[in-house]
């Protein structure tokens, strides 16, 4: 994968040479949209989430159109997809930039045995189809057809910047969903994760961007839930609806679009829990154990030690006291989440609660503290 992957980005230069017309870089653009609309329509919105009906030919045919962009079989990257959804944003989520940056979850991840596996148990609802077991277990068949058949059309140079070019797009385009588009954005609702809603992103992967759109309501067909939010894909969708080829396309309901949804115990406690994160109990620790000094001037570290060891045995209570004191305020943790997560009135109790994890955190450092040096 790895050597395909360079092999892909460096043939790009090979333009220097062959030259670029306008009629291959309309064939670049032509391969782009028809195969990013096989990844968004068909690997995404109908093999990950079942969005909407179709036969059986047809969902072939998407699958062969999708993995002609060389991202693996259209039953591995369900299987991925539903994974992520399921752990988004947490430490079994292979490509998210909270848990391991920026680079791992754009590409780094792809290269990353551990990271690559797929559990196939997630998508046996589609397994169950031999033809599409056979184009996952062979999944470079459709891009190495697609290549053959445009250098033999077109030549070198159509070669180049008609398939390569494209190709090299399509992946990062993909790729960005999983990393900017869980960084820069907009979130509209409370999802449990750094999902957000991008417009440039959404126009480049014809209606992908609205991401945290799909990540509070992902069984619809529609990503882009307002009017002005352009979701190419579900255009398309909805005119292959009109002609028969495709059927049942699935919408948001109404307590969706206004958001007024109930949050999930779950949810609530991910959020939490990642608000809490970012405020390092080490360090609300060692600023104890400084102001202690300082009020006791000549007393040594050991004597700060036998202080809190003694607290947590016959004082508990004013432990509690002195680490609420040190924590950060309900406002200014209201004021973090309100930058990373969107409005909701669950906030103030994902707050509290968060308020609460520190504090469990940082008491069970005391703990550990021993008596004596």
């Amino acid at each position: 994968m790895l050597a395909l992957f360079a092999a892909f980005h460096i043939a790009c230069f090979a333009a220097i040479w062959t030259g670029i017309s306008w009629s291959t870089f309309a064939l670049c653009l032509a391969l782009y949209g028809v195969r990013m609309f096989g990844i968004t329509a068909g690997y995404h919105r109908y093999f990950s989430h079942k969005a909407y009906k179709t036969g059986r030919v047809f969902q072939f045919v998407l699958a062969w159109i999708a993995q002609a962009s060389f991202q693996s079989g259209a039953l591995w990257w369900a299987a991925k997809h539903r994974a992520h959804h399921r752990h988004s944003d947490t430490p079994l989520d292979s490509h998210s930039p909270r848990q391991y940056g920026f680079w791992f979850a754009h590409l780094g991840w792809i290269f990353n045995k551990q990271a690559q596996a797929a559990d196939y148990t997630r998508i046996a609802d589609f397994s169950k189809y031999p033809e599409l077991r056979w184009l996952d277990k062979h999944h470079w068949i459709p891009g190495a057809v697609l290549g053959v058949a445009v250098w033999a059309i077109g030549g070198w140079q159509a070669l180049v910047i008609g398939f390569v070019w494209s190709t090299v797009l399509l992946w990062h385009a993909t790729f960005c969903i999983n990393s900017l588009v869980h960084v820069l954005g907009r979130q509209r609702y409370l999802t449990g994760d750094d999902s957000r809603n991008n417009w440039l992103f959404a126009l480049l992967s014809l209606g992908e961007g609205w991401h945290n759109n799909h990540h509070y309501y992902m069984a619809s067909a529609r990503q882009g839930f307002k009017w002005w939010e352009v979701d190419i894909t579900y255009y398309a969708l909805c005119g292959l609806d009109r002609i028969g080829v495709v059927s049942e396309l699935r919408a948001p309901p109404a307590h969706v679009l206004d958001g007024s949804r109930p949050t999930s115990a779950e949810i609530k406690e991910r959020i939490a829990q990642a608000v809490a994160h970012r405020f390092c109990p080490d360090r609300i620790v060692r600023r104890m154990q400084q102001r202690w000094v300082e009020l006791n001037r000549g007393h040594a570290i050991a004597d700060w030690r036998r202080h809190w060891a003694e607290q947590l045995v016959v004082r508990r209570e004013q432990l509690l006291q002195n680490v609420h004191a040190e924590l950060p305020s309900l406002d200014q943790l209201y004021r973090h989440a309100r930058r990373r997560f969107a409005r909701s009135p669950a906030l103030e109790e994902i707050v509290a609660r968060a308020r609460e994890l520190i504090a469990s955190n940082v008491i069970a450092r005391l703990e550990a503290v021993p008596a004596y040096a």
